[in-house]
């Protein structure tokens, strides 16, 4: 009750970066409480608590963005009022990436293995998977550009059955695309925290010291590598958690066939599009971007 009620819908809404200190709140608490209490059990519990913080929030603000559909006469000022919500929950978002990251980075080596182990291991899965395919791809023809292709179908289709999901989340549970979002947050911050441990290591071991700029540095690099491609990506899951969250809202309050419901789902409809759009977008920057700075 008490941190369900620190920030609501209208307010996340004129102050989004609110947000990000409320995001790193929900994540810390989540963490410390998932280590604490359910060690063996962490990786996954520290997700649920976060979750279960931010729900009347996420699910508040849905209701809130359908009645504007129902309130607002052009598409476009409605998409307007959408990007504004759109907006606090990415500050949101990057809250619990930095809570989970800066806790990743700052625990002992075995309780972080521990802490994050579902995390760590979904990284390593994701990365044979995706080199595998390259391998396999560059077997069958000597060609970069083909096996580049092969993995951007890969990343594009598996962020798909993410978007999917995000929608699917929102519509039979009201908030349930954040669950998804709140893992996601945490593998990614667990890929930064991995990046980031890495290369401080090799840091120590060629200069013989770790400096705190060059810690820092690192530190950014990190967020950065993840960030050029992840920005669009999570906004993606976001735009659709919003569409299904909408279309969820609008099964229970209006009647099928009425006016109301036709115009919240087109307005839904469109926000599909613009996640869809967003996931290849995302997927091109991850394949043919990302690789030339890092």
């Amino acid at each position: 009750m008490v941190l369900e009620s620190l920030l609501g819908p209208k307010k996340a809404a004129q102050k989004p970066y609110e947000l990000f200190f409320l995001g790193l709140l929900y994540a810390s608490i989540g963490t410390f409480l998932g280590f604490w209490i359910f060690k063996n059990q962490a990786s996954l519990v520290l997700v649920f608590l976060t979750v279960m913080a931010a729900i009347p929030l996420v699910f508040k603000t849905v209701k809130y963005e359908e009645k504007a559909d129902t309130v607002g006469t052009k598409e476009w000022t409605i998409l307007k009022h959408h990007s504004r919500v759109l907006r606090a929950y990415m500050y949101l978002f990057f809250g619990f990436v930095i809570a989970f990251t800066i806790w990743y980075l700052f625990l002992p080596d075995k309780l972080v293995q521990s802490t994050f182990n579902s995390q760590i291991e979904t990284i390593r899965n994701i990365n044979s998977n995706v080199a595998g395919q390259f391998i396999n791809s560059a077997t069958l023809v000597d060609s970069s550009a083909v096996g580049k292709s092969s993995v951007f179908i890969q990343i594009f289709t598996n962020n798909m059955k993410v978007t999917l999901f995000s929608i699917f989340f929102a519509f039979f549970y009201g908030a349930g695309a954040i669950f998804i979002l709140t893992w996601n947050a945490s593998v990614i911050a667990t890929a930064i925290g991995t990046f980031v441990r890495e290369n401080i290591s090799s840091l120590a071991l060629n200069s013989g010291l770790l400096k705190i700029a060059s810690y820092f540095g690192i530190f950014s690099l990190g967020i950065l590598r993840y960030a050029i491609h992840g920005i669009p990506e999570i906004l993606a899951y976001f735009v659709a958690g919003l569409a299904g969250g909408i279309i969820s809202v609008a099964v229970i309050k209006h009647d099928f066939g009425s006016e109301s419901f036709k115009k919240i789902l087109a307005d839904s409809v469109d926000l599909i599009i613009i996640a869809i759009a967003l996931v290849f977008f995302a997927a091109i920057i991850e394949v043919y971007v990302t690789p030339l700075f890092f």
